[in-house]
């Protein structure tokens, strides 16, 4: 069965840090590009960061400089390192799996709270 499963999410006060992380069941994510979206109540999905298996990292432009994407290849493995973090980071955070050819898939969530 294919799985995406992320855990790290929580509650974290303004200016903290928290570490997501997004495990493949599949050795073939590797050659998918990999990233984190997020939903906050009442928005639309929108991009956090995605990476590809080669080429450049691609950041949403509210989380530019905070955010680090990152992955390990050998375990299909995504990262999302947050920093700096914000009440308007506050969000349900997606992991995200796709390839032109072999489609795209989504883990179930985790949330992000960030609150004093």
């Amino acid at each position: 069965q294919v799985q995406l499963v992320e855990s790290g999410g929580g509650l974290v006060q303004p200016g903290g840090s928290l570490r997501l992380s997004c495990a493949g069941s599949l050795s073939i994510f590797s050659m998918f590009v990999m990233g984190w979206y997020r939903q906050a109540p009442g928005k639309q999905r929108e991009l956090v960061a995605t990476m590809p298996s080669t080429g450049r990292t691609n950041y949403g432009d509210s989380v530019k400089g905070r955010f680090t994407i990152s992955r390990d290849f050998a375990k299909n493995t995504v990262y999302l390192q947050m920093n700096s973090l914000k009440p308007e980071d506050t969000a349900v955070y997606y992991c995200n799996a796709e390839h032109p050819s072999l489609g795209a898939y989504w883990g179930q969530g985790t949330q992000v709270t960030v609150s004093s």
